[in-house]
């Protein structure tokens, strides 16, 4: 048995422990050993060795998510991130090969590549077997997508079209009208709040995202994760030979990347009732959050969860659907990024219902930023979330994606170890102060589809 899959074991048996005896474990040595390095180039990489697998799972990220869109082009880095899979140029000897030629070589290796982009950041994901040919053969290939995307400009004019008809096509539901809505009302003229729209695709050219694309896309400014059967000496060599294709500028030589202004506070509510022919209205309630920076993370994550995060164990479920039969589901949460994401209530209900389900909601939430939470119902949420600690790192793919956080939010390199702790050690006077300073009920905005209050 290999040490990460000891690793797991003693999380999963003293979260168990805890759970049942309110008494917290303390590790003589780190559950999970993350290592971490700075590469000549800048680069910075996180590995995690695992070794009773041969697989390796990589994920490589970059400050060059939507957040970096200009306004009048929104959805740049989207596209960019997605055109990246279609082709690669003819380079050093090397031709040129087109989606149908990268298909075909990832499924002779076994292995997968993608990429992708969020609001914050752009992401290339690896999936490889570690036997010594097919890691080489998947990591050169890798590094050829990563370093020399052609971006096709048929291909381009073909995905713009599938896009916009994608675009007119989510009009039609009213979970994206809502949505969009709600978007602008909370992040107002933030990167945040950007909508990609039919003009705002049609002004994206293939020079748009090749200026983007090196603009933001560059080695010193990798983060790169590992977790999978390799040894920090093969890791390393990994880690630079993916991004060997990639300009190597110190990033003190460069140019700074713009600074991004920080969410905007809510000065006054809004609300906004949105016709929509449907059976059901759809609800979204909320306002700027905070930053994944924040100190009072635990709080705040533990907090919610008894809010309206825990599903049926939640005090917004109890209130809303179990004792006044007022939706099917209702639910809470932040999305904290590098800047404010959004806190949100979202349910549904028959539209003559909307104005008694917001008033309880509204009461509800209220009342928890006012009082916080009971013990009992903060003794409940600390046993579920302790109790599921394990199976949240139970796989390399699930544990790459933890680790990929710890890289991107610079957390702490033992962020894991201590997790559970940290969850524990939350006070009902902590969770009462920290939804005290970051909401604001009575500044709310509120998006209702589908039916008048």
């Amino acid at each position: 048995m290999n040490s990460y899959k000891n690793a797991i074991k003693k999380v999963a048996g003293c979260a168990a422990l805890t759970v049942a005896t309110g008494i917290f474990c303390q590790y003589s040595m780190a559950a999970i050993p993350i290592q971490q390095w700075t590469q000549a180039s800048g680069a910075k990489v996180y590995l995690v060795e695992s070794p009773a697998i041969p697989m390796l799972d990589v994920q490589i990220d970059f400050d060059a998510g939507s957040r970096r869109d200009p306004a009048d082009k929104a959805g740049l880095a989207s596209v960019t991130a997605t055109l990246l899979a279609q082709g690669v140029a003819a380079r050093n000897g090397q031709p040129a090969m087109d989606e149908n030629a990268l298909g075909e070589a990832w499924a002779d290796l076994g292995a997968s590549f993608d990429s992708g982009a969020g609001a914050d950041r752009m992401s290339f994901s690896l999936r490889t077997l570690t036997d010594p040919d097919l890691l080489e053969k998947a990591v050169a290939l890798a590094a050829r997508q990563i370093g020399e995307p052609s971006f096709p400009d048929n291909i381009w004019q073909r995905g713009r079209q599938k896009i916009i008809a994608s675009l007119k096509e989510s009009y039609t539901r009213p979970g994206s009208v809502a949505g969009r809505a709600y978007s602008k009302a909370v992040y107002g003229n933030h990167p945040y709040g950007y909508e990609t729209t039919e003009a705002s695709v049609g002004r994206i050219s293939v020079a748009d995202m090749r200026a983007f694309y090196a603009a933001n896309v560059v080695a010193c400014r990798a983060r790169v994760s590992m977790v999978g059967a390799v040894t920090r000496a093969q890791a390393d060599a990994i880690a630079q030979r993916l991004l060997s294709r990639l300009p190597q500028t110190p990033c003190a030589s460069l140019p700074a990347q713009p600074a991004v202004p920080e969410v905007a506070a809510l000065t006054q509510a809004e609300q906004k009732v949105i016709p929509f022919d449907s059976a059901q209205a759809q609800v979204l309630m909320g306002q700027p959050g905070y930053k994944r920076s924040d100190p009072q993370f635990f709080p705040l994550l533990v907090g919610n969860y008894i809010l309206g995060g825990g599903g049926f164990v939640s005090r917004l479920t109890n209130e809303v659907r179990e004792k006044r039969g007022l939706t099917y589901g209702v639910s809470s949460g932040f999305s904290p990024g590098l800047h404010a994401g959004a806190f949100t209530i979202g349910l549904q209900t028959r539209p003559d219902q909307v104005g008694q389900a917001l008033e309880v909601t509204r009461k509800v939430l209220r009342d928890f930023v006012a009082d916080g939470p009971t013990e009992a119902e903060l003794k409940a949420a600390k046993d579920n979330l302790i109790g599921g600690f394990a199976l949240l790192i139970d796989s390399n793919r699930k544990l790459l994606g933890n680790i990929s956080n710890i890289a991107w939010n610079d957390l702490p390199l033992d962020y894991l170890d201590t997790w559970t702790e940290k969850v524990n050690k939350v006070s009902v006077a902590d969770i009462k102060a920290a939804f005290a300073q970051k909401l604001q009920p009575e500044k709310m905005v509120t998006i209702i589809l589908g039916g008048a209050p």
